[in-house]
C-alpha cells in the first residue's frame, strides 16, 4: 500500500511539474475573422444573377444599346416629311440638302444597328454612330441644351464600351500572343465609357425638399461615383440598371399617350436614349470595369 502510494505522488507530482500554457483567445478570433464571411442576401443574389445571365447578357446589352437608333431610324421612315421640312425650315438649307440628312440618318442608323447585332465590322459601326451623334447634336441644336447634350455624351458613353468589347474580341482570336497591358486603349475606353454612362443620371437629379428626391440624390450619386471610379463596379451597375429602368418605364412611358400627341414621340425618344444607356451598363456589368479602376487594383494589392 506504501509503494503505491508512493507510486501515485511520483505521477502526479510528474504532471504537476509539465507547464499548462492555455490557447489564448486572441488566436481563435483571429482564426474567426480570417475565415471567409458570408455575403450579404443582396450580394449572393446579384452574383447568382451573373451567373445564370452570363452567356446571355453581353447579347441584351447589345440590343438594348442600339435600341435608339433603330428607333430614330425607323421614326426617320415614317416621319420623312416631317423631319425634311424640320431641318430645311431651322438651316434654311434648302429641300436637296434637308432630304439628305433625313435619308443619311436612317441609313446609318439602320445600317450601323444591323452591323452590330450581326457582329460584323463593329468598329466601322460604331465609328458610324458616333458620327450620326454629333450629325443631330448640332443640326437639333443639342449642344445648347445641357440636359439633352449630357444624354448624347452618356450615349456615345456607350458606344465606347461597345468598341471597347469588339476589341477585346479581335484580340482573343490571338490568345497566345502576349500583350501589353498597361498600353492597351480598350482600358481607357472602358474608363470613359464608365464615366459619360453617368452622366445620364445627373439629369434625373432634383433638388427640392422631398424625403424621396434627397434619398435618390444621395444613392444615386452614390452609385454613380462608384460605376466612375470602378469601385464594386458590377454590383453598382446591376442596382443603377434596375434603378432607371424603373423609373423610365414610369416616366416614360409613351404608349399611355395618344400617337397624334407630341408628347408621345418626346417620350418615345427620351425611353429608347435611356433604354441605350441601360444597355451600356448591362456592358458594364458582363465585361467588368477594366484596367484602370479600384476593383482591378485591389488584386494587385
Amino acid at each position: 500500500m506504501a509503494r503505491f502510494s508512493e507510486r501515485l505522488n511520483e505521477k502526479l507530482g510528474h504532471r504537476a511539474s509539465i507547464p499548462h500554457t492555455p490557447r489564448p483567445r486572441t488566436c481563435l478570433a483571429a482564426a474567426w475573422c480570417s475565415l471567409p464571411q458570408p455575403p450579404h442576401p443582396w450580394v449572393s443574389v446579384a452574383l447568382q444573377f451573373l451567373r445564370v445571365t452570363k452567356q446571355y447578357l453581353p447579347h441584351v446589352a447589345r440590343l438594348c444599346l442600339i435600341s435608339t437608333f433603330l428607333e430614330d431610324g425607323i421614326r426617320m421612315w415614317f416621319q420623312w416629311s416631317e423631319q425634311r421640312d424640320y431641318i430645311d425650315t431651322t438651316w434654311n438649307c434648302g429641300y436637296l440638302l434637308a432630304s439628305s440628312f433625313v435619308f443619311l440618318n436612317l441609313l446609318g442608323q439602320l445600317t450601323g444597328c444591323v452591323l452590330v447585332l450581326s457582329r460584323n465590322f463593329v468598329q466601322y459601326a460604331c465609328f458610324g454612330l458616333f458620327g450620326i451623334i454629333a450629325l443631330q447634336t448640332i443640326a437639333y441644336s443639342i449642344l445648347w441644351d445641357l440636359k439633352f447634350l449630357m444624354r448624347n455624351l452618356a450615349l456615345g458613353g456607350g458606344l465606347l464600351l461597345l468598341l471597347a468589347e469588339s476589341r477585346s474580341e479581335g484580340k482573343s482570336m490571338f490568345a497566345g500572343v502576349p500583350t501589353m497591358r498597361e498600353s492597351s486603349p480598350k482600358q481607357y475606353m472602358q474608363l470613359g465609357g464608365r464615366v459619360l454612362l453617368v452622366l445620364m443620371f445627373m439629369t434625373l437629379l432634383h433638388f427640392d425638399a422631398s424625403f424621396f428626391s434627397i434619398v435618390q440624390n444621395i444613392v444615386g450619386t452614390a452609385l454613380m461615383i462608384l460605376v466612375a471610379i470602378g469601385f464594386k463596379t458590377k454590383l453598382a451597375a446591376l442596382t443603377l440598371v434596375v434603378w432607371l429602368f424603373a423609373i423610365n418605364v414610369y416616366f416614360n412611358a409613351f404608349w399611355t399617350i395618344p400617337v397624334y400627341k407630341p408628347m408621345h414621340d418626346f417620350l418615345k425618344y427620351d425611353f429608347f436614349q435611356t433604354m441605350s444607356v441601360i444597355g451600356g451598363l448591362l456592358l458594364v456589368v458582363a465585361l467588368g470595369p477594366g484596367g484602370v479602376s479600384m476593383d482591378e487594383k485591389k488584386k494587385e494589392w
